[in-house]
């Protein structure tokens, strides 16, 4: 097939296995090679998927270097692992979809990105969420002004594991809900807080995260893994959002709104019926007295499509037209980056307020 693609995809752990599946399926796409350092998940995915003989499976990366033809690659290996891999493939000329954080350093991301534009090659990450139909639907209700004057945002992400032993909760979960608020808002926080509690790593002692942090750590160097944390997000125009993530709680939820002074927009995943509802209702003064009226729910309708389908697509056609991706950049990682490592200031100075100029790689955001 003509604009065919080569594409090796490294790890093929439990996320990886999903982008394999989704490369394998597109019609763009020869899935040439799979890294994996376990050789029973190479084992494992070759039946799962019936590969082809002649597709390469290897427990290093390394071997994939004098492979003819191989145009890019797809990488979800631990995040501890990214920037050294990214740099790599973006050095032998590679174009690169990375799972997220990009990288847990901002001034990684920065060099990373700069690579890429100096190479004249894509670097994208999977931010899921932003290919999501119930978030580019709930963009267009914010950005048109259908919640009135906006006053705050909520999210919670809870479930019982998986439990990371790389990053803590905050960098596993917290990524997810940022991207979506700054999405929605069409901006980024300018002031964040965090706090968190330690319970499984480290000894399995309760912690309270209040040690002492030097800012702009090159990754989290928590005194434990958090497996509690809670955030505090501002915006510039003083809107703020909270977020509660954990990764030891059975009752799952994925739930993030917006509430402004004409309603509600609420984002659920777990919701039977419909995953995004706009909630209409208001408050009318009478006398001393605010009386809630004009209520009414609607479940709003999405286009089909599974998220990490259009991310894997949005790759493809970024390579075939040459075009970065603007919705989930590196550049766009880069910033999430930057945010989550102001949280981790913030959380290991208990909940001290950190601005976001206070942890800057000083560049500018595309």
């Amino acid at each position: 097939m003509t604009n065919q693609i080569k594409i090796a995809v490294i790890g093929v752990g439990r996320w990886g296995v999903h982008l394999l599946r989704n490369f394998l399926a597109h019609p763009q796409v020869s899935v040439i090679a799979v890294v994996d350092p376990h050789p029973e998940r190479l084992a494992a995915v070759k039946q799962q998927f019936s590969l082809d003989e002649n597709v390469i499976l290897t427990t290093q990366w390394q071997d994939l270097k004098q492979v003819p033809g191989l145009t890019a690659v797809a990488i979800a290996t631990p995040a501890t692992t990214h920037y050294a891999l990214i740099q790599d493939a973006l050095q032998q000329g590679y174009h690169v979809l990375a799972e997220k954080p990009l990288t847990l350093d901002p001034a990684e991301c920065w060099e990373l990105c700069q690579l890429a534009e100096q190479h004249h090659l894509i670097l994208m990450v999977d931010h899921t969420y932003l290919f999501h139909p119930a978030v580019e639907r709930g963009q267009t209700v914010v950005q048109a002004g259908k919640l009135g004057d906006l006053r705050y945002g909520y999210a919670t992400r809870t479930h019982l594991g998986p439990v990371r032993q790389d990053v803590d909760a905050l960098w596993d979960l917290a990524i997810h809900d940022i991207a979506i608020f700054n999405a929605w808002l069409g901006q980024s926080p300018v002031k964040v807080q965090a706090t968190g509690t330690v319970w499984l790593q480290e000894g399995g002692e309760k912690k309270n995260m209040n040690s002492p942090l030097p800012l702009c750590p090159s990754a989290p160097q928590p005194q434990g893994l958090a497996d509690l944390v809670w955030l505090t997000l501002t915006y510039p125009d003083n809107f703020q959002a909270y977020i509660h993530l954990c990764w030891l709680n059975p009752d799952k939820q994925r739930r993030l709104g917006i509430v402004g002074s004409l309603g509600s927009l609420i984002f659920d995943e777990m919701s039977r019926s419909s995953p995004l509802t706009l909630l209409h209702g208001e408050f009318e003064q009478q006398g001393n007295q605010f009386i809630p009226v004009n209520q009414s729910q609607v479940m709003l309708e999405l286009e089909p499509g599974e998220p990490l389908q259009r991310v894997c697509d949005r790759f493809v056609v970024s390579i075939l037209n040459n075009t970065p991706p603007e919705v989930s950049s590196g550049w766009v990682g880069t910033q999430l980056v930057e945010i989550l490592a102001a949280l981790t200031v913030s959380l290991k100075e208990g909940g001290k307020p950190v601005f976001l100029n206070e942890c800057s790689t000083n560049f500018s955001l595309r």
